[in-house]
């Protein structure tokens, strides 16, 4: 069978068990949805043990129609990937699109499916030129990925389905087959409300988690071998990671970089290796339409977003299910008695908060 378990999302996220990384306010959702105007829609595959693959789709608003643009950027913390788009990105500091993710080799045909979605928008009948943003992971060790299993439809399902209800964490979407810090990986989602002296913006990042390195919680190590003894398998080194940032403080495409480059940061808290075959990308975006924020009042936005990225990689594994595979491979859920425990130990457990 593919999954062993389903998830609790009231019990197992990291706020919730006590291991919520930084000090930070959440939203009320704890996730990229808490940002007005952004929506998420997935499609999960799961075919046995030969496919666990999908698509996740982050939806804002202002780009869902004819013409619509917002300020974004881009950073590349290494860039062994196939991030559609991303030039383009850069050079004009525009996002025209909704961004989705998927598995590597099924990225091209949902660009080519992003492109038909925005086509059809109307007031697009004349439109001859589009940059779709298309982000990817990896998920070849559980899932058939030269199959190539996703098709048009199911683009547009996760972008038609996209909603602002709280986000579908774990096994789900893009997230369906990958693995991450040696356990089963997925989608993960955090939110920050930051105070910028006088006024609040709200800022939320969505992960798609398939990176090796050492699983880290509050600064206590918990490797595969101490947590789940012979039972675990070994991944290669590498895969990936995106991180999509969205927030309503007035950022401009420069300051957006800059913001997307303390995510790729904030990988490192939680054990990140940043290996040489691993394609680590961050794109934010602003939907708060007012620009101005001076760059010397950044700061509390640089530490949330670090913060989001920790909580929202810890969630997307804590949240994830023992996965059975292609090919005979495995990736293990993480035990979180064992998380528990050992942060109990160390004396960093918070008081949990539901």
């Amino acid at each position: 069978m593919p999954r062993d378990e389903e998830p609790d999302t009231s019990t197992k996220r990291a706020r919730a068990l006590g291991l919520a990384p930084g000090v930070g306010t959440p939203g009320p959702t704890n996730t990229i949805v808490d940002v007005p105007g952004v929506r998420v829609g997935h499609v999960t595959i799961h075919d046995g043990t030969r496919l666990h693959t999908g698509v996740t789709a982050i939806v804002p608003d202002a780009v869902d129609i004819a013409g619509g643009r917002l300020p974004a950027g881009l950073f590349v913390g290494n860039g062994y990937g196939k991030l559609v788009g991303a030039t383009q990105l850069v050079e004009l500091g525009e996002l025209e699109t909704p961004i989705v993710l998927t598995g590597t080799l099924s990225a091209f045909r949902v660009a080519d499916a992003l492109v038909t979605y925005v086509l059809s928008k109307p007031g697009n009948e004349h439109v001859e030129s589009l940059n779709p943003v298309v982000g990817e992971t990896n998920d070849g060790y559980l899932s058939d990925i030269r199959s190539r299993p996703i098709t048009e439809t199911h683009v547009l399902e996760a972008l038609r389905s996209a909603t602002v209800d709280p986000v579908e964490q774990g096994c789900v979407g893009a997230g369906t087959g990958t693995a991450a810090l040696g356990f089963k990986g997925g989608i993960g989602s955090s939110s920050r409300v930051v105070d910028l002296g006088g006024r609040s913006c709200t800022l939320g990042v969505l992960a798609q988690t398939n990176f090796s390195g050492t699983l880290t919680v509050r600064g206590v190590p918990i490797t595969p071998q101490d947590a789940l003894g012979a039972t675990c398998d070994q991944q290669p080194q590498g895969n990936s990671c995106m991180l999509i940032v969205a927030t309503d403080a007035g950022l401009d495409a420069r300051q957006l970089a800059r913001v997307a480059t303390r995510a790729v940061f904030g990988m490192a808290r939680v054990g990140s290796d940043f290996a040489q075959g691993s394609g680590d990308y961050a794109i934010a975006f602003d939907t708060g339409g007012r620009r101005g924020i001076p760059d010397q009042h950044l700061n509390p936005i640089f530490f949330a977003v670090q913060e989001a990225v920790a909580e929202a990689v810890l969630d997307s594994l804590f949240l994830a299910t023992t996965t059975h595979g292609f090919h005979g491979h495995t990736k293990h859920a993480v035990p979180l008695d064992v998380v528990r425990e050992k942060c109990a130990a160390a004396g960093v457990l918070t008081p949990s908060v539901e």
